[in-house]
């Protein structure tokens, strides 16, 4: 059977299926990132943010090691999530003043990367959805530089936009390099990327 879908479409498609169970495009395109940047590194400890229903969550933990014990992922989300192999699993408001604490706590120390795929609900008003979308990616690198090891990175999706500049000026203050990527999974036709930081500059004042 001939199938209607369009070619540039079907590869990614079948390269989908071949992954683990919750691998939807989602979770494929943090695949895409990591195989060109290399920051889900063997060992390291691992933060998902907004992370249900699981998929970068189990990617991270495949690629870290935490399946095996050797990494740490731990899946922060105001929703219940399904159980995950090597993930650890914290129902919590990430916004909340104690977060950062039991956070480390759960994980015996500081992350070397927090990712987020979330986004806010939209309104259909261009300008405001921009904002919030900003101001949900400004609250997540606040809580990654409360966690993260001097080295660290921060992943989140954004949306192409003139709303982010200030955003990208305090990333680099605070990250050595700082840059948009926009995964070959995503959609050509869509506004969709994510902003991708490495190189945490640490907090010199912070115990």
């Amino acid at each position: 059977m001939i199938s209607s879908q369009p070619a540039s479409e079907q590869p990614q498609r079948r390269s989908a299926r071949n992954q683990p169970r919750r691998c939807s495009r989602a979770a494929y395109k943090l695949i895409e990132i990591d195989d060109k940047y290399r920051f889900l590194k063997h060992g390291i400890a691992v933060v998902d943010l907004g992370a249900a229903p699981g998929g970068w969550s189990q990617i991270a933990a495949k690629r870290v090691g935490a399946v095996n014990g050797k990494g740490k992922v731990v899946a922060i989300d105001l929703l219940e999530m399904p159980e995950v192999p090597g993930v650890n699993f914290a129902q919590l408001d990430f916004l909340a003043d104690d977060a950062p604490e039991k956070l480390i706590a759960m994980m015996g120390g500081r992350a070397d990367v927090v990712m987020s795929d979330m986004a806010p609900n939209t309104t259909g008003h261009r300008k405001t959805d921009q904002l919030r979308i900003v101001g949900l990616i400004e609250t997540a690198a606040a809580f990654a530089c409360d966690v993260l090891n001097p080295g660290g990175t921060f992943l989140a999706k954004a949306f192409q936009s003139g709303a982010d500049a200030e955003l990208v000026a305090q990333l680099k203050r605070d990250f050595s390099s700082v840059r948009h990527v926009k995964p070959a999974s995503s959609r050509q036709d869509s506004s969709e990327r994510y902003v991708l930081a490495m190189g945490f500059r640490g907090q010199p004042n912070r115990g």
